[in-house]
């Protein structure tokens, strides 16, 4: 279902989301208050998304460098992520929503990779918007694996080096098969990528926006969606001229 006051609906929105602590902290609340009420953002976002006609919604859920945070705070953050899944998985499947996880999948804990594998394969065969989970993922990392894998390739002679283009490299990302985001989003005011999908995102606009994560509700993601359909993208070209009317 599209939105007739939104025009230009991106194909592809990436969320870094961004001051659930802070959130937290504002309230002096534990940050785990705050982690619990960016699921409830998470929710609204996915439903949103999909009402308005976005086919592919990319959360920033857990990086790569997230893993050095007080243990205690890892615990819950992934205590939550395997209570979203065993809660929502149902409901997102009955949505006809796809789950789809980018990040290195190596040597993840037991009881997380299982979940992992689970709503992928469980909602495999939906054609609905598809939510994209980044979860121990970094884009250097991510980047690098993909040069080994083409280096391996190198190497066993299946591949000469004048045959690694760009096209071959984003065939090997974690992202291979989904189009790259029209809109990069960000909560809480800060204006960083903090290593999130730094290659896919060459040409995607940016958007900053002040409220923190638990604060983003469908208002604010419409708001945001408007602003984006006002943007001219070029892809690196000139503007299209304006067309003169008859007469002028």
């Amino acid at each position: 279902m599209s939105n007739p006051l939104i025009r230009n609906i991106p194909e592809h929105v990436a969320i870094i989301m961004d001051g659930n602590g802070r959130w937290a902290n504002l309230r002096g609340l534990p940050r785990t208050m705050g982690h619990r009420k960016g699921v409830e953002a998470v929710r609204e976002a996915v439903r949103t998304a999909g009402e308005v006609g976005i086919r592919y919604l990319t959360l920033f859920a857990f990086s790569s460098e997230n893993w050095s945070r007080p243990e205690a705070e890892v615990s819950d953050l992934m205590g939550l992520l395997k209570a979203f899944i065993r809660r929502d998985l149902s409901d997102l499947h009955r949505q006809n929503v796809r789950i789809r996880v980018i990040g290195d999948k190596t040597n993840l804990r037991g009881d997380i990779l299982p979940l992992l594998i689970e709503a992928e394969e469980t909602t495999l065969d939906n054609s609905g918007i598809t939510l994209v989970i980044a979860f121990n993922y970094g884009a250097r990392d991510e980047i690098t694996r993909a040069a080994r894998a083409l280096a391996v390739e190198v190497a066993q002679g299946r591949l000469t080096p004048d045959q690694i283009t760009a096209e071959r490299i984003t065939s090997r990302l974690d992202t291979a098969g989904i189009p790259d985001p029209d809109l990069v989003l960000r909560t809480s005011g800060e204006e960083r990528l903090s290593n999130f999908l730094l290659w896919q995102a060459a040409y995607s606009e940016l958007l900053f926006v002040p409220e923190l994560w638990p604060d983003f509700t469908r208002e604010v993601f419409l708001s945001a969606l408007q602003a984006y359909g006002s943007r001219e993208r070029r892809f690196g070209g000139l503007a299209q001229p304006a067309t003169l009317a008859v007469g002028s």
